[in-house]
């Protein structure tokens, strides 16, 4: 299978990656060369590039867009950070992001039951909140959350506003820290970022989320492996309940009885998704179709 990645994210070039060696994923070829376009069976195109260049930087004939070629449009930031969706009605054939309903589904990380569950060590924790955050916008729902918990909590703060991250980066930081804030920078269904699954869970913190609705995060985690911030009436609450936590081990041990049958995948941007496509591409034998309303799906 031959996927063409139109933009290469950010315009950042890479190294393709090897499917076969690290996703057992065969027979794929991965390119940016714009001179194979004819020979592509799927064409890769990402939002944020798209939405700088324009609908003019999209492949223009001659030469004609084969047929049967799959035009993919692929992004994983929310409806809110994803401008000039309007004008992309009838363009693409499949969708590929974080949402469990895209064509191809990518989520930012997943929990799988190994088969041999390894044992688990939850790390020795002298600390009690972290936040990491390099986006800081007083007009975020997660800055205006976080003024008011700190009112009644102390919490450190690193990244943008705050302390300096220690030599191995965010998770051997929050590895320390019983509890982790995983603040979405937006509200949508199914955007549940790597401030959850890295951040938090691949650091044995447990996460407080502010998100999706509670039932949204229990489509893809254990209902008593997170505290979400709607459990509770206010922040003063919340922050009382993590307290009580502090002081009482067996109860928060509870948050990691998931451990027992799941680990954790957090996914590799971009290799995983590339690799993903070529999968879906052969999975998909002739099937085509067209995405119609793709601003009214992103945004619902």
């Amino acid at each position: 299978v031959n996927v063409l990645l139109w933009w290469e994210p950010f315009g950042r070039p890479r190294r393709m990656a090897d499917c076969r060696r690290r996703y057992n994923i065969t027979g794929c070829r991965l390119s940016a060369d714009r001179s194979r376009y004819g020979e592509a069976q799927a064409v890769l195109f990402h939002h944020r590039d798209l939405a700088l260049h324009g609908a003019e930087g999209l492949p223009r004939a001659p030469p004609p867009r084969p047929p049967r070629q799959l035009w993919v449009w692929m992004n994983f930031e929310s409806p809110s950070h994803s401008p000039g969706l309007r004008g992309l009605a009838g363009l693409f054939n499949w969708t590929m992001s974080y949402r469990r309903d895209s064509d191809v589904f990518v989520p930012y990380g997943y929990l799988y039951a190994p088969p041999a569950p390894r044992p688990f060590v939850l790390p020795r924790k002298t600390r009690l909140v972290a936040w990491v955050i390099s986006n800081w916008n007083e007009e975020h729902a997660r800055v205006r959350y976080y003024r008011q918990l700190k009112e009644h909590l102390a919490i450190d703060v690193y990244g943008a506003r705050g302390l300096a991250l220690a030599e191995g980066g965010v998770v051997e930081t929050v590895s320390a820290y019983k509890f982790y804030l995983a603040f979405e920078n937006s509200q949508h269904t199914d955007y549940i970022t790597e401030k959850l699954w890295r951040n938090a869970f691949a650091a044995s913190a447990v996460p407080v989320v502010l998100g999706p609705r509670r039932a949204n995060y229990e489509r893809f985690i254990p209902p008593d492996s997170f505290i979400h911030v709607d459990d509770f009436p206010s922040p003063r609450l919340l922050a009382t309940y993590l307290k009580f936590l502090d002081k009482n081990k067996p109860n928060y041990r509870r948050y990691f009885a998931w451990r027992k049958k799941y680990e954790v995948h957090v996914t590799s941007f971009w290799d995983e998704h590339f690799c993903k496509v070529c999968e879906a591409v052969r999975a998909a034998g002739n099937q085509i179709k067209t995405v119609r309303n793709l601003a009214t799906w992103f945004e619902s």
